[in-house]
């Protein structure tokens, strides 16, 4: 027997005949033990992981071989017919388990208590405009901010959610414990979703394979959610184009929908299936591969119809973050970089934190013009879809769900008109601001009208009152730091590294010389860290192939749709190096915050038992 042959790909370990394991020697000649090749065989994995043959005889007929005593998977009782990892799959995705009868008619949850309305701001960038002064660039602030919810409440006053993960199980994931870590992070999610939440789970390879339909998370839907991770191996190439489809798939094709549907994706690598040799070589570019991917979450795959939002991890220093991003960013997800591969729990935290938590549905935000003259010119929206239409007299920004205590903030640029004939009430109405969401307890559409929006019209105006609202100065310096970094880093993609670095300098001190960044802010104090940790990510071509280009796409992406994201070393409340949240970190909710906290005690007291 070779060498190669003496250690199982696997698991690495020895194999020797008399140490109570089966063995398996395929057709190639290279040998295995017999569960750790049957369990590979049975996620969907045909080729020989270190030769790559494509074989004719395969090891099936004796699943409850296992490798090792770290992948034995207890035996359950019979008497309740469960999930089997090895059961073939279906043509159509039809098998998702049924919702509960609460679910099923939102009106029987309406004993919890419905929840409080989504709150609206809106204010001028200054109070008073000289009367006979017209202004072309005049910005109104809209806020929205979503209900809170109760701990006691967490699962009655919000929407369950059908969650799809996709995971990378490549061969790649063997290394450094990557796949370990994964599944610890897994189980984490199992634990923290509600017997009205569905779980499905997809891993890739080569091909893709769903090792758990779309279940409930009750306790023996639990118990099979984490059986079908613990049976993940890593072995193969990395297929993104075909996880991706078959979670879409799952999501398309389920028979019953809960209110909320989202797909978690993780990859620590470039699709090596899908991406031609010269992608590979040089993935300076978005791959061309992403026209493959479903019309639902493929970048400008759909103008109308149902659009699945992608949370994706990019998994350490190795994987595709330019399409990584553009899936998220196009879906109406984030883009996450883990740097530290002991991060990925607080990062699956963190985004199960919101995900949790939604509490208004189909958020839309309209403004409307209130006085002759006054004409919405744009809307900074980020990535929220948006429109102006009557001739400038209406705006709308189609937000989307909400989660719980989260807020969103945007610029409207408007006109406004000098007075004609300047009477008693010197004052000018701007705009009103209304909007209407589906609430996630009862379905009921509701309408929240704000506060109309007014400035007065002097003669003259006093140097007071020519100040800027210092929360509109805030938004504008949230939206410049988000240009920056955008604009940065399509000058890094170009190698304009040195004009990268000096424009984000340059930019940082802007902010510092703003109102409220001389203020001390919080806000702008996390604005210019943010910056320049990008700048520094940016030192060398290295440096920003490695980890500096990840960086600014995942601040981008945090940006753009405001929700936070985790970002290199951090999760989205900071350093792992405490338990408690820092003074400020940017769109992190509450229920966000608390389950990254949940997550690190954990953590911790596991490894407590483990040393």
């Amino acid at each position: 027997m070779s060498s190669e042959n003496k250690i199982c790909a696997i698991c690495l370990g020895v194999v020797q005949t008399g140490q109570g394991q089966a063995i398996f020697t395929a057709e190639c000649s290279h040998t295995f033990h017999f569960g750790c090749i049957s369990n590979s065989v049975n996620h969907g994995n045909y080729l020989c992981p270190v030769c790559r043959a494509k074989w004719t005889n395969l090891p099936f007929g004796q699943q409850n071989f296992f490798p090792n005593p770290a992948f034995e998977v207890p035996r359950r009782q019979p008497s309740v017919r469960r999930w089997s990892i090895v059961e073939p799959e279906p043509n159509i995705f039809s098998d998702d388990e049924p919702l509960p009868d609460g679910t099923a008619d939102p009106s029987s949850n309406a004993s919890s208590g419905r929840l409080q309305n989504v709150s609206i701001k809106a204010m001028p960038e200054r109070q008073a405009v000289v009367a006979s002064e017209s202004l072309s660039d005049f910005s109104v602030l809209v806020g929205l901010r979503a209900p809170p919810l109760s701990v006691d409440a967490l699962r009655a006053q919000r929407a369950p959610i059908d969650l799809i993960t996709v995971l990378d199980v490549s061969g790649s994931m063997h290394s450094s414990s990557k796949l370990d870590l994964v599944k610890r992070a897994m189980n984490f999610v199992i634990d923290n979703l509600g017997p009205s939440d569905r779980l499905s789970i997809v891993s890739f390879s080569n091909q893709a394979r769903r090792v758990l339909p779309l279940r409930r998370m009750t306790d023996h839907g639990r118990e099979d959610a984490k059986r079908a991770v613990t049976l993940l191996v890593a072995s193969g190439m990395t297929n993104i184009v075909e996880g991706l489809k078959k979670g879409v798939r799952v999501l398309e094709e389920r028979r019953h929908q809960n209110p909320v549907a989202s797909i978690i994706f993780l990859s620590d690598g470039l699709d090596t299936c899908n991406r031609s040799p010269n992608e590979l070589d040089t993935p300076s570019n978005s791959p061309s591969y992403l026209h493959l991917l479903p019309a639902s979450i493929r970048p400008g795959g759909m103008e109308d119809g149902q659009i699945f939002a992608v949370h994706s991890f990019g998994f350490g220093s190795d994987h595709d973050p330019l399409a990584m991003h553009d899936i998220s960013d196009s879906s109406g997800g984030t883009f996450s970089f883990i740097e530290s591969y002991e991060m990925v729990q607080d990062a699956f935290a963190s985004c199960i934190g919101g995900l949790l938590s939604v509490v208004t549905l189909e958020l839309r935000l309209t403004v409307r013009s209130a006085s002759h003259g006054v004409e919405i010119k744009s809307l900074s929206s980020g990535r929220y879809a948006s429109e102006i239409s009557d001739q400038g007299s209406q705006g709308t920004i189609n937000v989307g769900d909400l989660y719980a205590d989260e807020e969103k903030e945007f610029l409207i640029n408007i006109s406004v008109p000098a007075l004609a004939n300047t009477g008693d009430e010197r004052k000018t109405t701007l705009v009103d601001v209304t909007c209407s969401y589906k609430d996630a307890v009862s379905n009921e559409t509701i309408t929240i009208e704000g506060d109309l929006v007014e400035i007065v019209r002097p003669e003259y105006v006093s140097p007071v009152d020519m100040r800027v609202n210092l929360e509109v100065d805030r938004q504008r310096n949230r939206l410049r730091a988000a240009e920056s970094i955008a604009e940065a880093q399509r000058m890094a993609e170009t190698g304009n590294l040195r004009g990268a670095r000096a424009l984000l300098s340059d930019r940082r001190s802007g902010l510092r010389a703003s109102d409220s960044g001389q203020l001390g802010d919080n806000l702008c104090m996390w604005l210019e860290a943010e910056m320049k940790e990008t700048e520094d990510r940016m030192g060398s071509r290295e440096l920003y192939e490695r980890h500096g280009r990840a960086y600014a796409l995942s601040n981008m992406s945090a940006h753009g749709y405001q929700r936070a994201s985790t970002r290199g070393n951090d999760s989205a409340i900071g350093s792992s190096s405490g338990m408690d949240a820092p003074t400020y970190c940017g769109y992190v909710t509450p229920n966000m915050a608390n389950l990254v906290i949940k997550s690190r005690e954990l953590s911790k007291a596991q490894d407590d038992m483990e040393e």
